[in-house]
């Protein structure tokens, strides 16, 4: 079984994985630039992911993008789950449909509507560690493959399901693993002054292209994208800090609390004080 290692370095990447896992209350939140899956096997897990509070369920399968900080508040005893990661890069080249894809990364968490495929899906969780473990030739792929469609059923089963296109990621020239370091590189740093001339030189783009590829790829722009990673952080600190709403929002990479508040509230729909109010896990 593993249990979380704080020590581990910020951002570090996991890669395609497969364990089980034991939870253990986390003193920091963890991120990585990995999508995630969660699959209990018994008892229940309770997240605070960006700055809401997620409670994941036995039997069914959980989704999110681990980019996101995410964080065990609480857990039941003799709780046992999988965790699987996929390589940011690779997910995104996912069949899946547009708005599955969308709210993963706008932090939402993508669960089963029913525990239903238990069963399954837990010997589909067995079969994929066994087949990492062992390390033989051609098994990521045919894991990569079983993750794919596996999503491909959630995301068709989910209440908001609707018919849209696929997600067509035909990037030429490492245009995708641009993409990737961008995204990689302002969840690192968006609580520091980045501009999007940075960004695009950061990666060795123009910055009209670096904006016209990240918009193809997520479908949100390179500054809507830096302005969730910096809201989620602040409705972290809101939820489980003392800190007054300036310091929320310089610490959270706002320039102004005009900004910062204006942000809030387009996104949450409420003032940062009200969020405090609605949300406050720190007691």
């Amino acid at each position: 079984m593993v249990t979380f290692d704080p020590n581990r370095p910020d951002f570090l990447p996991y890669g395609l994985t497969c364990v089980r896992w034991n939870p253990s209350p986390m003193r920091r939140p963890d991120h990585h630039n990995e999508v995630e899956l969660n699959f209990l096997g018994s008892g229940w897990v309770s997240y605070l992911l960006g700055g809401r509070k997620v409670r994941l369920e036995a039997g069914r399968l959980s989704v999110f993008w681990a980019a996101i900080p995410h964080q065990i508040l609480d857990y039941a005893p003799k709780t046992e789950y999988f965790v699987a990661t996929i390589p940011f890069s690779w997910f995104l080249q996912f069949r899946l449909p547009e708005d599955f894809v969308q709210a993963l990364l706008r932090g939402e968490v993508q669960q089963d509507i029913a525990a239903s495929r238990s069963r399954v899906d837990h010997a589909l969780f067995s079969e994929w560690e066994n087949d990492l473990r062992a390390s033989r030739k051609g098994m990521a792929e045919i894991v990569m493959l079983e993750v794919e469609a596996r999503l491909m059923r959630l995301a068709a089963a989910l209440p908001t399901a609707t018919v849209v296109k696929r997600r067509q990621v035909a990037l030429q020239g490492g245009g995708l693993n641009k993409v990737e370091q961008m995204a990689c590189w302002i969840a690192q740093r968006y609580t520091e002054p980045l501009t999007v001339e940075q960004i695009g030189e950061k990666v060795g783009l123009h910055p009209n292209y670096a904006m016209s590829l990240f918009k193809k790829t997520f479908g949100t722009t390179l500054i809507d994208y830096l302005t969730h990673h910096r809201i989620s952080h602040a409705q972290r600190l809101l939820a489980t800090t003392e800190k007054k709403i300036v310091e929320v929002a310089f610490s959270s990479g706002f320039n102004s609390i005009s900004r910062f508040n204006e942000a809030f509230r387009r996104a949450c729909g409420c003032t940062p004080r009200e969020y405090r109010l609605r949300h406050d896990y720190a007691g």
